[in-house]
Order: C-alpha cells, then sequence, then structure tokens
C-alpha cells in the first residue's frame, strides 16, 4: 500500500517525448504523503503534464482525462460530467462514490457527500499536472476510492514565478489566466487564477467561472510548512437533454434547449496547511489539516416538476502518514485519518407538476425533502514495505468507520409537506425517521514489483475496495421505501502489468479484474437496494514512441467489458450477464505531434469511443464517435508562447452522452460543431 513507487518504476522525462513519457508514469504525490519516499506502490498512477494541459488549454477536464487509458468522461452540458475509470460511465445518486476526486491529496467532497460533477471545483484548468490512481485506491484515500483518484496539482507558486495568458475561441469562449509567485528563500507566497466565461454553443446556455488558488510555504531546518487555500465560483445556465432518436444529428435540434429555466450555482473554499517533518535515520512525519465549506443550487431538469436542490457541508478534517525506516530494506507506513462534516439538502417545487395525471398528482408543490446529516470518520492505516535488489512487496490495510446522525426537518413518509396524502398510492418522495447508520470497512492491499533489467518492470496487486453509502441514498428515498437497509459497497481487484521505458519508446501494459458485491441501485420498485453485483475486466496500453527527432505519437486505449453479474427483471429481460449500459468496449486516444523548428509543433489527435448500450436490457445504443482535433504551439520568444487549436476538426455530428429512459426514450447531450481557440501566453 505504500505511499510511493518503487523508483527503477519512475520513466525519466526525455527531451522533446517529455509531455508524453510523463503521462505514463510520474508518481510524485498521489503515490505518497511523504515526500521523495521511494517505497513501492503497486498502484497504476498516470499523469497529465503542465505541458499538456497548456497545449490543449482544455475548457473542460475531460479534454485531457482523454489522455489517460481507461478514464472516460462523458460531459454534460456547461461544465457538468459523468466520469468512468475502469468502469462505465456512473450514474445514479451514488455514483460519484465510485471515484475519488481530490485537489493536492485533499478529497473534494467528503466522503459520505459527493457529488457527480465535483471536479469542476478543481483548478484543472491551471493545474501542475493531474494524476490519476487506477484501481481501488482504499487503503490511502478510504471510502469512494473504488475505481481510482482523480487528483489535481496545482502549482508551487512559491517560487519565482509568473504567467498572464488569455484564451480566445468560438462561441463567446474567453478565460484570463494569472499566475505570480515569489520566493524569498526559506519561504514563498504565490496566486494561480483564471476568470473563464462561455457563451456556449445551445440556445440561452453560458458558464461564469472563477477559480483561485493561494500558496505559502516555509522552511526552517527539518520544517517545512506549506498552505493553501482554493476558492471556486460557478454561475451556469444549463442546457439539457435533446430527445429523439439520434436527434443530436439534426443542427437544430441539437443547437435547442428545452429547458431554459435550468441553472446551476456552486461556491467552494478548501484551506489546508501541510506540515512536513524531517526525522533522523531518513524517518520523516507528514500532518495536513483542512477545511472545507462548499454550497451549490441547481434546477433539476431532469426530473418531472423540476424541482430544484440546495445543498451545502462544512467540516475539517486531517490526514498523517508517519514514514519509519527500520533497516535497508524493511520500512513501515502508517498514519490516522479523521474527518468531521455537517451537510444539509433541501429540494423543493415551485410550479404544478407537467405531464400525465398520476405525475400530477404525486409529484406535488412544496417541499419534498429537508434534512442534515452530521458526519463522523476515522480511519487508521498501516503499510509494511520491503524492498531487496530487484523485489519490492508492500503489505498494508485500512479500517475505517463512518458515522451518520440523519435529522429529517420535515414530517417523515410519503406525504405533501403539509402532511396531506398524495392520490394515486401516495406521493413520489419519502422522508425516513431521524436515527443513525454507521459502516465499518476494512481494505487490504499487497502489491509485489519485480525489476527484470534496467529497462523493464512486471508488477502485480491484489487489493480491496470500498465506499459506504451516500447520504443521498439513505435518506432521499422514494416511493413506499421508509429505510434504506443497506451495506458498503465492496470491490475486489486483481491486476498483473510491465512497464518499459527504451531508447525511444516507453510503454505501460495493464490487465485486471475486479468486482463489485453490495452495488447499490435503484429498483424497479424504487426502492434503494444494495444486492447488485457487477464485474469489470480489461486491458490497458499506454505508448509513447519518438519516431524521429521531430516526429513522435502518443497511444492511450482500453478494452474492457463491464456486466451485471445479478439477476434482474426488467420487463421481461433479466439483465444477467447483460453489458451495463453506457460502457463502450473500446476507447482510445491517439496523437501524432511534429517539431518544425524547436519552437514551433503541431499535434493531431484522434479520439475514439465505441458504441454501447444505452440501457441494461441491451435493447438501445449509441453508434460511437470518432473525433479528430488539431493544435499548434509557437514559442516567439522565452517568454512569448501563442497555440491555435481546432477541436472537431471534421464537424462531426456526435453525442457526448446518449441513454435512453423508460419516460423519454433516446436522449443526448449534443457535442459541440467544429470549434476554434487562440491563446497568447507570457511567462517568466
Amino acid at each position: 500500500m505504500s505511499f510511493s513507487s518503487h523508483a527503477a518504476a519512475q520513466i525519466p522525462e526525455g527531451a522533446n517525448t517529455a509531455k508524453s513519457i510523463e503521462s505514463i508514469e510520474r508518481v510524485v504525490t498521489t503515490g505518497s504523503r511523504i515526500a521523495n519516499s521511494t517505497s513501492n506502490s503497486g498502484y497504476v498512477v498516470s499523469s497529465v503534464s503542465s505541458d499538456d494541459i497548456s497545449f490543449v488549454s482544455p475548457s473542460h477536464i475531460q479534454e485531457v482525462l482523454n489522455f489517460i487509458a481507461g478514464a472516460g468522461v462523458q460531459r454534460g452540458n456547461g461544465q457538468e460530467y459523468l466520469p468512468a475509470l475502469r468502469s462505465p460511465v456512473l450514474t445514479g445518486a451514488g455514483a460519484c462514490g465510485g471515484i475519488l476526486a481530490a485537489e493536492d491529496n485533499i478529497p473534494l467532497r467528503a466522503a459520505g457527500f459527493c457529488n457527480i460533477n465535483e471536479l469542476f471545483e478543481a483548478h484543472g484548468e491551471m493545474a501542475e499536472r493531474i494524476e490519476v490512481l487506477k484501481g481501488p485506491a482504499s487503503p490511502l484515500y478510504g471510502s469512494n476510492a473504488i475505481h481510482g483518484v482523480i487528483n489535481v496539482i496545482t502549482p508551487d507558486v512559491t517560487q519565482d514565478t509568473a504567467l498572464y495568458g488569455i484564451d480566445y475561441g468560438s462561441y463567446g469562449y474567453s478565460r484570463l489566466k494569472l499566475r505570480q509567485g515569489k520566493d524569498f528563500g526559506n519561504s514563498g507566497v504565490g496566486i494561480n487564477a483564471s476568470i473563464t466565461r462561455d457563451g456556449g454553443y445551445r440556445d440561452e446556455e453560458s458558464v461564469d467561472q472563477e477559480k483561485v488558488n493561494l500558496r505559502h510555504r516555509y522552511e526552517v531546518d527539518n520544517l517545512k510548512v506549506t498552505s493553501g487555500l482554493t476558492y471556486t465560483h460557478l454561475d451556469q445556465e444549463t442546457a439539457g437533454y435533446i430527445t429523439g432518436f439520434e436527434s443530436y444529428k439534426d443542427e437544430d435540434i441539437a443547437q435547442g434547449n428545452d429547458n431554459p429555466e435550468a441553472f446551476r450555482k456552486a461556491k467552494s473554499l478548501r484551506v489546508w496547511s501541510k506540515v512536513d517533518v524531517a526525522l533522523s535515520g531518513a524517518n520523516a512525519l507528514s500532518v495536513t489539516p483542512y477545511f472545507r465549506d462548499q454550497s451549490m443550487e441547481f434546477r433539476m431538469h431532469f426530473l418531472p416538476g423540476t424541482p430544484l436542490e440546495q445543498n451545502d457541508q462544512e467540516g475539517f478534517g486531517v490526514l498523517s502518514q508517519y514514514h519509519h525506516v527500520v533497516n535497508n530494506t524493511l520500512s513501515i507506513d502508517a498514519g490516522l485519518d479523521a474527518e468531521y462534516t455537517r451537510g444539509s439538502l433541501v429540494q423543493s417545487q415551485d410550479s404544478e407538476t407537467v405531464g400525465s395525471a398520476f405525475l400530477v398528482e404525486t409529484v406535488p408543490v412544496g417541499l419534498h425533502y429537508d434534512y442534515q446529516v452530521d458526519a463522523t470518520l476515522y480511519a487508521p492505516f498501516i503499510a509494511l514495505n520491503w524492498q531487496q535488489a530487484a523485489w519490492a512487496v508492500s503489505l498494508g490495510g485500512r479500517y475505517e468507520f463512518m458515522d451518520y446522525d440523519y435529522t429529517n426537518n420535515m414530517i417523515s413518509g410519503r406525504t405533501r409537506d403539509d402532511g396531506t396524502e398524495c392520490g394515486f398510492g401516495g406521493c413520489r418522495y419519502a422522508r425516513p425517521e431521524s436515527g443513525t447508520n454507521d459502516y465499518s470497512n476494512f481494505s487490504p492491499k499487497l502489491s509485489v514489483s519485480f525489476q527484470c533489467s534496467e529497462t523493464t518492470l512486471w508488477y502485480a496487486g491484489l487489493s480491496r475496495g470500498y465506499r459506504a453509502p451516500q447520504a443521498t441514498e439513505l435518506y432521499r428515498l422514494q416511493r413506499s421505501q421508509q429505510i434504506a437497509d443497506l451495506d458498503s459497497v465492496t470491490a475486489t481487484n486483481v491486476e498483473v502489468g510491465v512497464k518499459g521505458q527504451h531508447k525511444v519508446f516507453s510503454y505501460v501494459v495493464s490487465a485486471y479484474s475486479l468486482t463489485k458485491d453490495n452495488v447499490i441501485y435503484r429498483d424497479s420498485d424504487f426502492f434503494n437496494v444494495s444486492n447488485g453485483e457487477t464485474w469489470h475486466r480489461g486491458v490497458e496500453l499506454t505508448f509513447n514512441y519518438q519516431i524521429s527527432q521531430g516526429l513522435n505519437f502518443a497511444f492511450a486505449g482500453s478494452y474492457a467489458k463491464h456486466t451485471y453479474e445479478h439477476s434482474e427483471l426488467l420487463g421481461e429481460v433479466d439483465i444477467k450477464g447483460n453489458d451495463i449500459d453506457t460502457a463502450p468496449n473500446l476507447t482510445f486516444n491517439a496523437r501524432l505531434g511534429y517539431s518544425f523548428t524547436q519552437n514551433t509543433q503541431a499535434e493531431i489527435e484522434w479520439q475514439h469511443v465505441d458504441e454501447y448500450y444505452t440501457d441494461a436490457e441491451n435493447l438501445n445504443e449509441y453508434e460511437g464517435h470518432d473525433l479528430l482535433n488539431l493544435r499548434a504551439s509557437w514559442a516567439i520568444s522565452p517568454e512569448v508562447s501563442v497555440y491555435a487549436r481546432v477541436n472537431n476538426l471534421l464537424d462531426t455530428a456526435y453525442a457526448e452522452r446518449a441513454d435512453y429512459t423508460t419516460f423519454t426514450a433516446d436522449r443526448y447531450f449534443p457535442g459541440r460543431p467544429r470549434n476554434v481557440m487562440f491563446s497568447v501566453d507570457y511567462q517568466y
């Protein structure tokens, strides 16, 4: 379980291939809280570099996560998305619990209060890098890290640095960028900020977003204290789904917006201070206290009656790790993580539901939910790391206890907010009585690596991950369900792989098999239950080849199979053995780059998404798509660089997201037509 990588496994950076090679393997922080630890992790950690982020200048984090084999993000509208990481695209109330999102190693949300769109609260647009840890990472990160971790690392602006930039593109897109840092020797301070405006392709959509990172550093003797603050603000006018089979191919329909009332407003604040102490004998201690404060309100345009949700949470916690060196071959990592969070949620409807008599009667005007949850978490962990010659072995585990104290601020049951009954058997939304729930989980991890030559390392791992039920799964019930008797979702993963670094090419090949038990889903009676089983297996390849001095090729692809392993009748179809919906088998990203001169380069990118089923019955599907993007950069001087990008070069009509429901049939979030962006950056 350690918390870093076998030193020999790290792939060095090369001249013109540096940004491509770095996207294979650059284990710096995600694998460890202790700087410069060299014990083995057994985690597959990929990284998108700052060079790639600057070259792409992503308007959405999806654009650079495409560079990671096994990662897939389906954009909604604006900054919204649904994620996948060695998984189908995750949907549903607690789907966000499958992948942990973090910034600077601190989870963006508390373990029981995740949000499916939470990565827009990280500063990925101006990150130093984005690290992706694949497979169960619960031994280090705890609940929610079942399929992996996406960790946005912000730049160290406590050194002498400066960047001023502007992006300008199609559909009223613009972004101002600022990075300024000052080094005072044993201390430093700096800012990293961006302001984004996006008029949007579709009718009555727009995004206004501001993000800022502040950082301070102080060092003396064997003590280093690094403190940071992140503030983000999003004001988004949201366009909803379009409906009708392959409606995304009709330009007028794709550009339209049947939900002009939809919006999303969100604020987030995180403050942290990381204390690193270098002790005698290469021992080290790291302690990071942190504070979060977040709020969001949005119109739920995808539900009958388009209710308004308002949620907020605030809390504090601490991450810690002690690294003890026993001898030249053995070390121990141990720590205790703890967290307290108070979260609340209000869902209300201000106008009559439009639709059938059943919907009008069962989805009433007024309050639907109003509750508060106080959550307490503590988690000790320990790992033994042994390394000798070419072999490295790590064995460890984490115990986690989570307690929810739930308070219902309304009348319990499935009535209207004034206590009157709805017709047709009762109201759609049900509120359980106030009460408590607690969950205990243990996650072990074993990893082994063997450096068989200077250029090749083999590795294998066995791990178990988990996630406790989210607060929304426990307390946001429907129909006649009054108690959600849910277990924690568990995942068992077996993985083998090989990494290689040669003179002109590098590669990582991974094969994995992950089985999930107690999967939480909403059954045909609209009850939240935890008796699902799924199986996820696949092969991933990341390959980088310096074809010639100026020509390089980068590839990241995955072939995977994701299936239901439990029996459930949907209509007349038993879904056991079916492909999970929204789970393309083959996805890949290929980039061919050419450096015309030392200061001028261009790259063409091919993004492929295979066809996939859009329902669990496997009766409806999306045909998939292929997109080409073109980019170029020119360093006019050591300080000034200009960039040009053409996204969707062939003006392909496609869907960012496709699904199927019994209420709307086929529905889509259409992709943007061909669009351009130009950037100018000044940095020194």
